[in-house]
Order: C-alpha cells, then structure tokens, then sequence
C-alpha cells in the first residue's frame, strides 16, 4: 500500500488508541486490548515460574507479603478512588520471593509480584528494611497500574510494523501481542536491575511507587536510600543516554524533588 495512504490509517488509529496516565496526566500509547495483554502477561508469568526457585526463607518470605499486600491494597484504593474501578478487575494479586542474586523484581499486568533475593540482600535488615522495600515494590507496582507494560509492547508492535497497515495488525493480533509482550517485559532473557521500560517510564514508575508506599504507610524517604545503595553497588559504566534506565544520580535528584510534594499531597507530614 502507497505510504501517502497507511500513514494516516496508522496515525489515526495511533490518535484513537491514545490513553493517560491517571496519577501523572501523561498521554499513552495502547493498542492492545487489557484482555490480550493480561493473557499474554499470564502466558509469560507461569513459564517463569516454571523455571524460577521460590526462597526457603519463611521470614523473608513473610516480610516481602507483607509489604506488597500493604503496596497492593494501596494501589485498589487508588483505583477506586480515583474512579477506575473496572481497572480493578484486571488484578489477581500475588507475591512472591525467588532465590536470585540479582538485585531486581517485577511486576507483571494482572498483579504478579515477585522480589529477588538479592534486592532484600541489598536493602539489608536495618531499621528501614520494609519502607525501602516498599519502594522496590511500589515502582513495579507503579508499572502495572500505569499499563506500562501494555504501552512498550504497542511501541513495539507499531514499530514492528514497517509498511503494513496498522488496522490489520489489530484486527488479528494475538501472535503479534504475545511477541511484544515478551520483547516489552525481556522475558526469556535477563531482567536488569529493573525492568527495562524507558527512563520516562521508569520515573513515571518511582514517582508512582512513592505515591503508593506513602498511602500504604511507609515512609517515602527510603526510596532515596534505596537508590543510594543501588548507586553503590552498581558495576554498570553505560552512559545515561545509552541506557532504558535513567541513572541513580538521575533518579535520586528527581525522587528529592517529587517526595516533599508526594507527602504533602498522599498524607505524609
């Protein structure tokens, strides 16, 4: 098809497909339907599982449920709140902790939660173990309320496209969905430190998880901590532009920004 006539198809559909972001007002990108994305996300969850080791440490254990029940009910109470009730339905929440070095965790579409052993190594057990956990968690969390995952994997499938015609894609796009979906969440490959979402979403994603960890109680302070620790137990020499990651430097600077206006406004005085 010439390109002076699926250029406006796409961009049409692109303009149509246009959501926000309900705690920041930022315009998306999503073109996949919520149900493909949760089965997709699903597909992909239970094949990690599958491979991944859940920790024998009934303590850890119990303390990485706690904090993401707490970031959990949160983030419903948020949705309620805030009138997206029908988003609700959408999760099935649950926790877990795997043996894993890495210093990492996600969560995926759907409210599957998981925390590596090596992020709670990291955080340690001093006295603001939970409220630093509690940033670790709320930032995926922040992901999956904020359909991040959903937005990569329709850049993705945009980008896939080349000259083809958009509206065809759409019409029929389960294969296409279960591919981007696995490209957006880096499944079958190794995380990172983090998910690699773009450093626009990624501090989307730390504003959301301090808004979060703060109506669950926690204080937001740690975030800032936390990503001290990161900083410093960073190996990684990769420029900030070259990265999907913003640097801690980077992160730090704009989380001592956000928290005084997140506390003030979510409760904390």
């Amino acid at each position: 098809m010439n390109k002076k006539v699926w250029l406006p198809i796409v961009a049409g559909l692109v303009c149509a497909a246009c959501s926000t972001v309900g705690l920041t007002g930022r315009k998306q990108l999503n073109i996949i339907s919520e149900s493909e994305i949760l089965s997709a996300s699903q597909t992909e969850y239970q094949t990690y599982m599958k491979s991944a080791k859940l920790s024998t440490d009934a303590a850890a254990t119990a303390v990485v449920k706690n904090v993401a029940q707490r970031i959990a009910s949160a983030a419903m109470a948020y949705l309620q709140a805030s009138g997206q009730t029908a988003d609700m339905a959408n999760y099935a929440w649950e926790f877990n902790l795997v043996q894993d070095n890495e210093r990492n965790a996600f969560c995926m579409p759907g409210g599957k939660i998981v925390v590596y052993s090596g992020m709670l190594d990291l955080i340690g057990n001093g006295a603001s173990r939970d409220d630093e956990l509690a940033a670790v968690i709320g930032h995926e969390v922040g992901h999956a309320i904020a359909k991040h995952g959903n937005e990569r994997a329709s850049q993705q499938m945009v980008a896939s496209l080349g000259s083809s015609v958009l509206g065809a894609v759409v019409a029929n796009k389960s294969q296409q969905t279960q591919q981007a979906v696995a490209i957006a969440y880096g499944l079958g490959a190794q995380y990172g430190a983090l998910l690699p979402f773009s450093r626009k979403q990624e501090l989307e994603a730390d504003y959301i998880g301090i808004v979060l960890a703060t109506l669950a109680g926690y204080d937001a302070d740690a975030a800032v901590t936390l990503w001290q620790k990161m900083e410093a137990a960073s190996q990684s020499t990769t420029a900030e532009f070259m990265s999907t990651h913003p640097s801690s430097t980077t992160r730090i600077s704009q989380l001592q920004k956000d928290i005084p206006k997140v506390k003030s406004t979510y409760g904390q005085k």
